[in-house]
């Protein structure tokens, strides 16, 4: 993938995805993404600012959010890597079958609430203990 195939993606795919995702809740959601160089592009972060001004998190943004931070990261230590089990569980042949299994995989990982909410909770708990501690060095909490 790259800076325009990522730029694609945001403008033709993305806007489709959360459809089943109540309005309620759509507006108070934020776009979050890791320290990718894709993600960080002068043509993906100006339309970020353009489509979701103040609502994206990453390099770049208004939001500041620390660089590969795997406390503060749920996305990075429980999303992805439930999400890369599932879809490289065996080769993929092609960007078709990349595309059915990334589909696939958000809807069993859609019956984990339980165990996404756990981790959420965690961030949580982690996020005040950064508070506390002035953004400095904590022990895990887990």
């Amino acid at each position: 993938m790259t800076g325009d195939s990522y730029l694609q993606f945001l403008q033709n795919d993305l806007p489709e995805h959360p459809e089943d995702v109540p309005l309620d809740t759509k507006r108070h959601m934020c776009l979050q993404h890791d320290g990718s160089p894709i993600h960080c592009t002068r043509k993906v972060t100006q339309h970020l600012n353009n489509t979701y001004p103040n609502w994206w998190i990453g390099r770049g943004s208004l939001i500041h959010w620390p660089a590969r931070s795997p406390d503060l990261t749920p996305l990075d230590f429980c999303l992805w890597g439930w999400l890369k089990r599932e879809v490289y569980r065996t080769k993929v042949d092609t960007c078709a079958d990349l595309v059915a299994r990334i589909n696939n995989a958000c809807v069993r990982i859609k019956d984990r609430r339980h165990e996404l909410r756990c981790a959420t909770l965690s961030t949580l708990q982690r996020v005040h203990k950064c508070i506390e501690v002035g953004g400095g060095i904590f022990k895990n909490l887990l």
